[in-house]
C-alpha cells in the first residue's frame, strides 16, 4: 500500500529513521547503554545522522544497511515525512519487506542487539524512544484510516 512521501525540497536536515515492517513486525535496535547517549538503553528504530549531500531517504536507507545489513530498495518506502525538532529537521519513513528477509538480517556494530516487535508493543514499550512511537502513531493513524 503506498501513501503519500513528502518531497525533499532540499532544506537541510539533521538526519533519518525507518519504520522497517519485515512481514508485519518492526525491526528494532537496542541502543548502547553508554552513560550520556541520549536515549541509552532505549528500544530505537533504524537510522542516524546524514552523511554529505545525501537526501533523507538515501540516509535512511544507509543507516539500515549499515545497522542491519539490509538493503531496503527505494519503492519499499510506502509512507515518509519531515518533523522539525528544535531547529533541526528529521525525516521519518515507513517501509516493509517481506517476512523472509529476516534471515538476511546482519546485525551491525552499534547497539547492543535488534529483534522484532509488534506496533503495540513498540507503542507502549517504556523503553522505546518516545519521538518514534509519536511518528509511527501518526502512521498507524494515517493507514488504519484508509482501511
Amino acid at each position: 500500500m503506498q501513501f503519500d512521501i513528502e518531497p525533499f525540497e532540499g532544506a537541510p536536515f539533521g538526519g533519518a529513521k525507518l519504520a522497517l515492517y519485515l512481514g508485519d513486525r518492526l525491526a528494532v535496535i537496542l541502543r548502547d547503554a553508554t552513560l550520556g547517549l541520549i536515549f541509552a538503553d532505549h528500544w530505537d528504530l533504524p537510522g542516524g545522522g546524514r552523511e554529505g549531500d545525501e537526501n533523507p531517504q538515501a540516509c535512511a536507507l544507509r543507516e539500515c544497511r549499515e545497522e542491519l545489513g539490509l538493503t531496503v530498495p527505494e519503492h519499499a518506502i510506502c509512507w515518509g515525512r519531515s518533523f522539525h525538532e528544535g531547529a533541526d529537521i528529521k525525516w521519518f519513513f515507513v517501509a516493509q519487506l517481506p517476512q523472509s528477509a529476516v534471515a538476511d538480517v546482519t546485525f551491525g556494530d552499534e547497539g547492543q542487539g535488534w529483534r522484532l516487535m509488534d506496533e503495540a508493543e513498540f507503542l507502549n514499550h517504556p523503553q522505546a524512544v518516545p519521538a518514534f512511537q509519536d511518528r509511527l502513531k501518526i502512521w498507524l493513524d494515517l493507514r488504519d484510516a484508509s482501511l
